[in-house]
């Protein structure tokens, strides 16, 4: 990999659930540019915000904060999504014995463990508004009260928090503090998607072939030039991790020692369907046809709008709440992210609208129906 700098997770047979992706590197401009960002970030004491999206490195690029920064405690990394909200207050922050049933003894949370050393905090966005509340107050005071307990225990932890969705929008939705994003955000790194950094790909594919060769007892193995050429213009929507059981996959099934584009194991992209005549046709970046889904739902609420329908806006987000539990089959995380918003946002969303619980989701033209009685836009929109 010639002179590309690399980061790597320690070797664990139980790897943390904040892990993402097992490697990084650092050989194109925009990674190098990052990187000597981030090392100059490292040598101060501020909080840092990491935002980019999964399988970008964002705990390893919390890692080689805390080793560049010289502190001598321990990098602890914590899951918020991983913890009901009733656990991860004790979690953080520690509980005495009898504090809640089930306590029978004191508990250091993770605060008191990372102390003197760097807590990284993933998942940020699914931290309830009540523990941000508490979170502030802590990055403020610098001091934690065990639930439970009325002393505070001083502390000497820096902070990294890390995130996969847009904070900003989160703040304008009311759903995660403004004060609490300023107080995090003092330096923010941004991590891109692997596919804007691609003099990266093949160094990480590299790497990942020499960590499975060893693994899998194979003495080396190559990449043809058609494979290479396939790595580098995929466009990673698992990015790093993906990327890692690709070639992992490709290891297994390849022959002769060479990786070949039929081993790459790609998710294939959605097909669409092919016009009668192509003559003619609209360039990839003209506007959507008038008819898209988009417009199509834009003429609909024109239309309740110039008639005035009673609690519109809560039926619109029921009716987009149910349509998109229903077409998930009824699984939060998938829902979540089809949505665009934290799992907790999304749960206080389906306790709103009545869905937890539920065994049967109302159908997409029930709810579409329920906002108000335009037969023929909402054929429109859902058939």
């Amino acid at each position: 990999m010639d002179s590309a700098k690399i980061l790597t997770l320690p070797e664990s047979p139980a790897a943390p659930l904040s892990i993402r992706a097992k490697a990084l590197v650092f050989r194109d401009p925009r990674s190098l540019s990052l990187l000597d960002h981030v090392e100059r970030v490292a040598r101060s004491d501020a909080t840092v915000l990491v935002v980019g999206e999964t399988g970008t490195g964002k705990e390893l690029i919390a890692r080689h904060i805390h080793s560049v920064s010289g502190r001598r405690g321990p990098f602890i990394a914590v899951n918020c999504g991983a913890f009901s909200e009733s656990l991860i207050d004790a979690e953080l922050f520690g509980h005495e014995s009898g504090a809640f049933t089930g306590a029978s003894q004191a508990r250091a949370g993770w605060f008191e463990a990372a102390n003197g050393g760097t807590l990284f905090l993933d998942e940020i966005g699914d931290l309830p508004l009540a523990l941000q509340v508490k979170l502030l107050r802590v990055l403020q005071e610098r001091q934690v009260v065990r639930l439970g307990s009325r002393r505070a225990i001083a502390l000497d932890v820096r902070l990294i928090a890390a995130t996969n969705i847009d904070l900003v929008r989160a703040v304008d939705a009311q759903h995660f503090r403004a004060d609490l994003y300023y107080r995090l955000s003092v330096a923010a790194v941004r991590l891109p998607p692997l596919h804007e950094r691609q003099a990266d790909i093949l160094p990480l594919a590299e790497h990942f072939i020499g960590v499975y060769c060893s693994r899998l007892g194979l003495a080396t193995a190559g990449v043809s030039a058609e494979a290479r050429d396939a790595l580098v213009g995929y466009r990673w929507p698992g990015n790093i991790r993906e990327l890692e059981n690709i070639i992992h996959y490709a290891l297994i099934v390849c022959r002769d020692g060479e990786i070949g584009l039929g081993d790459l194991n790609f998710v294939p992209r959605p097909s669409l369907p092919l016009p009668a005549a192509t003559a003619g046709a609209p360039s990839a970046d003209a506007d959507p046809p008038p008819d898209a889904p988009a417009d199509r739902l834009s003429g609909l609420f024109r239309e309740l709008l110039a008639a005035p329908t009673p609690g519109l806006f809560e039926q619109a987000e029921a009716a987009l709440v149910r349509t998109a539990y229903a077409h998930c089959k009824q699984n939060q995380v998938h829902t979540a992210k089809v949505l665009g918003v934290t799992r907790n946002t999304l749960r206080t969303l389906l306790k709103r609208h009545g869905l937890l619980g539920q065994t049967k989701v109302p159908s997409q033209a029930n709810d579409l129906r329920g906002i108000a009685n335009h037969g023929h836009l909402i054929n429109q929109v859902v058939g």
